[in-house]
């Protein structure tokens, strides 16, 4: 099915709307199309393009809910689904938390669509591809990356007339280097709504410059050092931190902002001074749709951190009634305010510290600190007089982020991520941290 337009959309939820007899009635469609390319041992292996567009019906009789979902958009299909979410929900157990669909309200749009990207095709692939393998190729390395770029939309209504319509679009690239032989390895990633922000041949240099510099990597004692995490680095070690920001886990006691006797944190200073994270669905660099899709509440702009003191937590409908709060749409992007200073700048004026280029295969320790264990990879780097001196192998880590910006030296420029771990947009920068808790050596590359 192609992409719809806001009035094609509006057509078809109109029409779900009206064939619904239950109390309430909540439908959302979604679209996307995503074309992708991958390579590996400097060949492609895979590409094509993949359109698929959804539509789901969620309606209630008084607190009793059903939901269903469908891929065909024909008037004996529409009253198909409608009937089958009815009929779930006259099944269904009351629901206890059951809170009605939420009044008609305004979203404020985001710039979340690119045309450029949105004319991506294989050609634009095969040359995405091409920079990383060819550049190999000459330099005796070998090349395994995956480059997908998509174009979606999302519409949302309700029977109290809420109503939204937006598409958007996003490119998303990785790539490995290793040396033939295997003993070196660099990576690079890089996200971005607007693929005019993407280079593909400055983001291949950084992992074939990672590769050639991490062969020989020599051992040195586990320990606590100072650290310089890349942005994808502290960026999936942080996104485990962001769920804590729910209150009605902090107020039952189940995450790192819970105090004792059933509080929360709010207006704790937690960490350094310098940090500073907020949600903006207006952002230039992370745009986000302007509503969150579950709640139907429209996104806004909010501190969650301000000079180191927790700032705001995320109240959902049926937890902000409880407490006598107001609710808040879940956030779709993460920002964290950095510095002036590229890594490089970083290493310049460090004296004796590790490089991380990648945090990996990390799980959770304990919730109630969130406590991580991990290992570095693909080009971990020894730190003297303000210069790379050599590689080092990698380590496993047990350490929190709740720490790591606790003990923040200084902060680099932000760069934008998908991140492995989170389903947030992040925009996050290079850091310098102190104490960073390596507790063995690892075999990976």
């Amino acid at each position: 099915m192609k992409m719809l337009n806001q009035d094609e959309a509006k057509r078809i939820t109109d029409k779900v709307l009206s064939l619904s007899k239950a109390d309430e009635c909540t439908v959302t469609i979604a679209g996307s199309r995503t074309g992708n390319i991958r390579y590996a041992r400097n060949a492609v292996s895979t590409a094509g393009l993949v359109e698929d567009t959804q539509l789901s019906v969620s309606v209630a009789y008084g607190n009793k809910q059903g939901t269903a979902s469908i891929n065909e958009f024909d008037d004996k299909s529409l009253e198909k689904v409608v009937r089958r979410a009815e009929d779930l929900a006259r099944l269904a157990p009351e629901n206890p938390e059951f809170m009605p669909t939420p009044e008609k309200t305004a979203f404020k749009a985001t710039q979340t669509f690119s045309a450029k990207t949105d004319a991506i095709d294989p050609e634009f692939r095969a040359q995405v591809a091409a920079y990383s393998i060819e550049a190999c190729k000459k330099n005796r390395l070998v090349a395994a990356g995956f480059f997908t770029d998509q174009s979606s939309f999302e519409t949302i209504s309700n029977s109290k007339g809420v109503f939204g319509h937006q598409q958007r679009t996003g490119v998303d690239f990785t790539c490995t280097v290793r040396t033939e032989d295997g003993r070196g390895s660099g990576w690079v990633r890089r996200d971005a709504n607007d693929v005019a922000r993407f280079d593909a041949r400055a983001a291949a240099d950084i992992a074939i410059e990672k590769a050639l510099r991490s062969a020989d990597a020599k051992a040195i004692e586990p320990g606590r050092y100072t650290v310089i995490l890349e942005p994808a680095a502290s960026a999936d070690l942080m996104a485990y931190m962001f769920f804590g920001f729910d209150a009605r886990s902090a107020d039952e006691g189940r995450s790192f902002l819970a105090k004792k006797g059933g509080a929360n944190r709010m207006g704790d200073k937690l960490f350094d001074q310098q940090v500073n994270i907020w949600t903006d669905p207006w952002h230039s660099e992370v745009p986000v749709m302007p509503w969150d899709a579950e709640s139907l509440l429209p996104r806004e702009k909010m501190d969650l951190i301000k000079d180191g003191k927790v700032a705001n937590m995320i109240y959902s409908r049926y937890w902000a009634k409880k407490q006598g709060k107001r609710a808040t749409a879940m956030p779709g992007n993460i920002i964290m305010a950095g510095g002036s200073k590229s890594t490089e700048e970083l290493i310049a004026s460090t004296k004796k510290g590790v490089l991380v280029t990648r945090t990996w295969y990390i799980r959770m320790v304990d919730p109630q600190s969130v406590l991580l264990t991990g290992l570095t990879r693909d080009g971990t780097f020894y730190i003297e007089n303000g210069k790379i001196k050599h590689p080092i192998k990698n380590f496993r880590f047990n350490e929190s982020p709740v720490t790591m910006l606790n003990n923040i030296d200084e902060l680099g420029k932000a760069e934008v991520l998908a991140g492995d771990e989170s389903p947030f947009q992040l925009l996050v920068p290079a850091m310098r941290v102190r104490d960073f808790n390596f507790t063995s050596l690892s075999d990976a590359v």
